[in-house]
Formats: structure tokens, C-alpha cells, sequence
């Protein structure tokens, strides 16, 4: 759950899968005479648009604290047994419908305990994270997994897959996460599956719904997004019971955000 604690009491709330939906639709529109379309299309698609179904569980009972009158996002959300579970059954739900799609959800899970796998400079993941015995466990079990997947394909596709993953998961990230965008850079963003690397995106707010993205990577010029959210009042914030009948009572609207060429 991405949450963002407004000055007046309220709170936003968007959903780990609706924010997963941005980023498919990133996916889907990758690709013109700079940046090569993503392949295999349809596997990668689906694992942008369900690389957070390890959320669901989660987003069916979201926890509210009565001591602080707040609920977690989803950074502050422990990886408890029930949680890493939930992981474990988006993963292999994925793998059962296409590997692909299971192994870069699967890379993506296993990545974010470990810096992005370095496939991200800006921005920065921060210093390493100290994991528990139970997410260690994870993590190696899921990696053997991989690996036997990995050795059928072209490791350089995948390790390009990934790496756009990161980086739709990072723009999708960039707008839901803040009520007020400021200038930033994500990268690199790969441009081709013959080379190695890739290029800055620059992201520059133009207006609150209008952010200029420097160089262009979509197929439509300019690219229209949308995100689902929720607006709780400060009213339904005093105790567990009436924060979530006003989350599952919130009408859900829609935030529209459109992508232009830097001029």
C-alpha cells in the first residue's frame, strides 16, 4: 500500500497492484525508434502489471495503528511469515501461467531485498539491508528457481528484462508516491537488447498532471497514464474498525498524469 499523509488529517491511499497497473501500462507503451519494444511482449507485460500480487493478501486487511493514528506504507509493512508467504504464491501463481513472467516477478521480489541487483544508479537504493533468517531463506530459494529457469534462455535478455522492470516500477513509483513531483532521474533505462547499459531518464514536472520525460521512451506522443487512489478524512483515522470501513467505503477515483517530450 502506498500511503501519502496529507497536512489536513487526510490520507491517500493506493493500492501495491494499482500501482503495479501503471507500471504495465509503461510496459505496454515502451518502445519507438530510440528504444527497442520489450520481449518476450506479452510475458513482460504481464509481469509489470502483476509484480506486486504478492500484496493482495495484504491489501484485504491493511493495518492501522492506534497509538499513531496512522496506517503503514508499504516500506514500513513487516515482512512477516504471512507476508513472505503471499510472495511465494504470487511468484508460483505466475510461474503456473508463464515462467517467464515468474522468473522477472520472481528476480523483481528477490532484487528489492538486494539493492535492485545494482541494476539501478539513480536513485540510489541505499545502504545494504540486514535480513532476517526467514527472507535469507527465501531469497535462496527462489534464486535456485531462477537459475534452472535462467539456463534455458538468453541471460542478457533477462538481466535487460529486469532492469525494465525496475525501471517502470520506479516511474509508476515516482508518480503515486508524492503529492508534489520535483525533478529526477531514473537510470539507466536500456534502449536495446544488442547493447549493455543504458540512458538517463530525466523526469521534469511541468504542471501537477503534466511531466516531461527526457528522452521519450512511449509510442504514443504524448502518453496519458491514470492511477486508481483512495482519499480517507480525518475522520476515519481514529480507530481500526472505521479506518477500514471508510478504505473499503472510499469511492475510487482516478489520477491522470500525462507524459510529454522535453522540448
Amino acid at each position: 500500500m502506498i500511503v501519502r499523509n496529507r497536512s489536513d488529517g487526510s490520507v491517500v491511499m493506493i493500492t501495491q497492484n494499482d500501482h503495479a497497473k501503471l507500471a504495465g501500462l509503461f510496459a505496454a507503451h515502451w518502445g519507438n525508434s530510440r528504444f527497442e519494444r520489450p520481449r518476450p511482449y506479452i510475458s513482460m507485460l504481464r509481469a509489470a502489471q502483476y509484480h506486486d500480487g504478492g500484496w493482495l493478501r495484504y491489501e484485504t486487511n491493511p493495518y492501522f495503528d492506534t497509538v499513531t493514528g496512522k496506517t503503514p506504507s508499504f516500506r514500513q509493512v513487516p515482512n512477516d511469515a504471512p507476508q513472505l508467504a503471499a510472495y511465494q504464491w504470487a511468484i508460483d501463481m505466475l510461474t503456473e501461467v508463464d515462467s517467464y513472467t515468474g522468473l522477472i516477478v520472481s528476480k523483481h521480489r528477490t532484487g528489492l531485498w538486494q539493492s535492485r541487483y545494482s541494476a539501478i544508479a539513480q536513485p540510489s537504493a541505499g545502504p545494504p539491508r540486514k535480513l532476517s533468517s526467514e527472507i535469507e531463506d527465501f531469497i535462496a530459494r527462489n534464486e535456485a528457481r531462477q537459475h534452472v529457469i535462467t539456463a534455458g534462455l538468453d541471460r542478457h535478455e533477462v538481466a535487460v528484462n529486469y532492469n525494465l522492470l525496475q525501471v517502470w516500477d520506479l516511474l509508476s513509483l515516482y508518480v503515486c508516491s508524492h503529492d508534489q513531483h520535483k525533478d529526477h532521474i531514473i537510470e539507466p533505462a536500456p534502449t536495446a537488447y544488442a547493447t549493455t547499459g543504458g540512458v538517463p531518464l530525466t523526469l521534469t514536472p511541468r504542471s501537477p498532471t503534466t511531466i516531461a520525460i527526457d528522452p521519450f521512451p512511449f509510442d504514443e506522443v504524448p502518453l496519458e497514464t491514470a492511477v486508481v487512489y483512495r482519499a480517507l478524512p480525518p475522520t476515519a483515522l481514529h480507530d481500526a474498525e472505521a479506518f477500514k470501513a471508510a478504505y473499503f467505503g472510499a469511492r475510487p477515483q482516478m489520477a491522470i498524469f500525462t507524459f510529454i517530450e522535453a522540448r
